[in-house]
């Protein structure tokens, strides 16, 4: 008999744009613990509790209802009163949050006791206003000053704090409680003075407000279920004014609309993918949206909801075949912050692409570099690929236009700053005293090593720099040639072919059947088999015979998991599957590395390791793939992956984007909109035995393709192609089968 098994962590994280709650699965923050509610890189709330006369209640279960709204339901001890015992389990309290600008909730407790209930609900909040990057370090600084006081009258308390002109406020606010109730605040918690009889329920509507020197909003909290109980109420005070409900589902709705989707038997698969398309439009931070077609994606939750390059664009690639909107909101926010001068504290050049933006107190006053910081070697060469691939699936000569200034100083820093030493190949330094040792994809501290597990040293060189070089040359060379500039085509050609020839040289492992893992400051091979090898595939850069020996290479039982690709060989002294990068498996590295083989051919390795990866997420909470997790052996059909001990983003935007690019790689979709084609290549496995994809955006069309298995071959055949008001019949996009290979 199979037995369902689900991997989640141990806590319930709920969100809305930059605004997000992390909580216990009764519905308690913790002292001491990285739990709160966090907006624009600060901890609001640091500690929440409910207890009933001082004893605090019991979890009976909880879950996580939508992305921005979560539900608890607890219980009580056995307690003494005056009237009276009252016994354990014999009134029922649930929690319902929602969030957006602050925090709604509703509390309705209920008397099972079977008689007269007389006692005091309380509720414990403090604020530490701590920097997120302290939290997430677990050392936190008390610097400015927090002053807490309870406003009877408008029944609310707030906490403020100012650090000079640094300030932060939480306002929490009772907003519908019955006539009957007396409210208060004393030894550090707001208390309700409750009668209730048996079989009767008590409810309270609160709000939590977060000042954060923009406009104060009061948060939507939808269709509250109480306040239409409240309002009929003779004696209930409703919050004036207020929305009735929030926009986030006619955003939610608008997003779905936009996306493609898909028709499957696989059950598994479909329920992935709704998932998928339900958190990728969850991760949108609204305040960064360039237009109604134009946004940006949060990189992760909890720990990633800005702004940043290499993630940003690297999501907005996986989501092209779903929808281009991410990419081309990426490309303008990260175009608004392109480095114009050299400043070493922030890590930037002149065209440089920006790592990663902050604006808590931290940044606030420059006690780090991210305001923002230009930390990443390879977000500048990504920006080039990403804007030519929205060219590609949309046919917008115009976007080329308007960032074409912007490639060229892209262009110019890949060959002057990116470039240390003049031999062609991409180096990183960092010269930020408080910078990244690492500023790859693999960007932890010691997530760069020998072959014997010791650090490589700065400079590094690595193999996935020189392929996305490869590509990004490549490809703007196509964009050239759309701008009419030839000559500056021919010479990125050229550049890019002779940088192929170059790596392959200098790169290859005759031994290890495998692309060194980079080159090291004295121009030394960096021996050690890693997964960055596996996304030069992806590249374009490897030669033939070279990619297929990588591909079997990395399918050994040292790289080979079961659950996916590892990110270093188990043969390393410095491996560690429960470590961040030095042996753990990264959805979003799998992806592209499925990709890679794909591109050259190997179909089955690529449905290896998608296999892989989609039985994991199978696996995970609501078919949530985390941002990484254990590269411990898989053992058995009965097993299931192992969370990272760390506590990885989930959901994670590039991990949720790995899903769309590894079915896009089951399919070979490869668009050419200028040249009015799409190009498909299904090498559809045997569970997979069909697909279909609605709504497909390629051009000025959207398209309906069915694939399906007919024993090992797949077919495919058009359904329907609809054509955009305007556009004649001679403009239509063709699907034809892929011979590139």
């Amino acid at each position: 008999m199979s037995v369902e098994i689900k991997v989640g962590p141990p806590v319930i994280t709920i969100s809305q744009g930059r605004t997000f709650m992390v909580t216990s699965y009764a519905g308690e923050i913790q002292a001491g613990s990285d739990q709160g509610v966090f907006a624009v890189d600060t901890r609001f709330i640091s500690f929440y509790r409910l207890f009933i006369n001082r004893l605090p209640l019991k979890v009976i279960n909880s879950s996580e209802l939508t992305f921005y709204a979560a539900r608890y339901h607890l219980t009580n001890s056995e307690i003494t009163t005056e009237g009276g015992v009252i016994k354990a389990n014999s009134l029922s309290l649930t929690i319902n949050r929602t969030v957006n600008e602050g925090v709604h909730e509703e509390l309705e407790l209920i008397n099972f006791s079977g008689k007269k209930a007389t006692f005091l609900l309380e509720v414990s909040i403090r604020s530490d206003f701590a920097d997120l990057f302290e939290v997430k370090a677990q050392k936190v600084v008390q610097r400015g000053r927090t002053e807490t006081v309870w406003h009877k009258h408008q029944r609310q308390l707030r906490t403020s704090y100012d650090n000079r002109d640094f300030h932060r406020a939480a306002v929490y606010r009772v907003t519908n409680i019955p006539h009957q109730t007396s409210v208060g605040y004393a030894n550090g918690r707001i208390f309700f003075e409750i009668e209730v009889d048996h079989g009767e329920s008590w409810h309270m509507c609160a709000d939590l407000l977060l000042e954060h020197g923009q406009e104060i909003k009061e948060p939507l909290p939808g269709s509250c279920s109480f306040v239409q109980q409240a309002t009929a109420s003779a004696g209930a005070l409703a919050s004036p004014g207020r929305a009735s409900s929030s926009d986030f589902a006619a955003r939610q709705a608008r997003w779905l609309n936009r996306c493609t989707r898909i028709v499957t038997s696989n059950n598994n698969l479909r329920r992935m993918y709704a998932q998928a398309l339900l958190d990728m439009g969850a991760l949108r931070i609204y305040d960064m949206d360039v237009s109604d077609d134009a946004w940006v994606p949060a990189a992760g939750v909890p720990w990633f909801v800005t702004l940043f390059g290499r993630d940003s664009l690297t999501v907005s690639y996986q989501n092209m075949a779903v929808s281009p909107a991410f990419a081309r909101g990426a490309l303008k926010r990260l175009a608004d912050h392109q480095a114009i001068e050299r400043n070493d504290w922030l890590d930037a050049q002149p065209g440089k692409i920006l790592h990663e933006m902050r604006v808590g107190e931290l940044s606030h006053f420059h006690k780090i570099p991210f305001y923002p910081y230009y930390g990443t070697a390879d977000a500048t060469i990504l920006y080039l690929i990403v804007l030519s691939e929205t060219y590609r699936w949309t046919g917008d000569v115009d976007l080329l236009r308007q960032y074409q200034q912007v490639a060229e100083n892209c262009l110019k820093w890949i060959d002057q700053f990116g470039d240390l030493d003049g031999d062609g190949f991409q180096e990183y330094q960092t010269f930020s005293s408080l910078g990244y040792e690492n500023v790859g994809w693999k960007d932890a501290s010691n997530a760069v090593v020998y072959v014997d597990g010791h650090q490589v040293k700065q400079p590094k060189a690595l193999c996935t720099l020189q392929g996305y070089t490869y590509d990004a040359k490549t490809r703007m060379a196509e964009v050239f040639q759309a701008l009419g500039d030839e000559a500056s085509a021919t010479v990125l050609q050229r550049q890019a072919q002779i940088l192929r020839q170059q790596f392959n040289n200098a790169f290859w492992m005759e031994d290890e059947d495998c692309y060194a893992f980079g080159l090291d400051g004295h121009k030394k091979q960096i021996t050690s088999v890693a997964s960055n090898a596996g996304q030069v595939l992806w590249s374009g850069i490897a030669d033939r015979d070279k990619a297929e020996r990588t591909t079997r290479r990395f399918l050994q039982e040292d790289m080979w998991s079961g659950w996916g690709i590892r990110t270093l060989s188990s043969n390393n002294p410095a491996y560690n599957p429960l470590d961040y990068q030095n042996g753990s498996v990264w959805p979003q590295d799998n992806g592209i590395i499925a990709a890679g083989f794909k591109r050259y051919g190997m179909a089955s390795e690529a449905n290896q390791v998608i296999r892989a990866i989609f039985d994991a997420i199978e696996r995970f909470d609501a078919y949530r793939p985390p941002e990484v997790f254990a590269g411990l052996k898989r053992k058995g059909d009965l097993d299931f992956p192992v969370l990272y001990p760390g506590g990885a983003n989930i959901p994670q935007a590039w991990a949720t984007g790995s899903i769309f690019h590894m079915l896009r790689t089951i399919l070979g979709l490869r668009a050419d909109a200028p040249h009015k084609r799409l190009y498909v290549r299904p090498t559809l496995p045997d569970w997979l035995p069909d697909l279909e994809l609605q709504r497909l955006r390629v051009g000025r069309c959207t398209i309906t393709i069915r694939f399906w298995r007919e024993q090992s071959r797949s077919c495919w055949e058009v359904h329907d192609v609809v054509k955009d008001s305007g556009v004649a019949e001679e403009d239509a996009i063709q699907v034809i089968e892929d011979s590139d290979v």
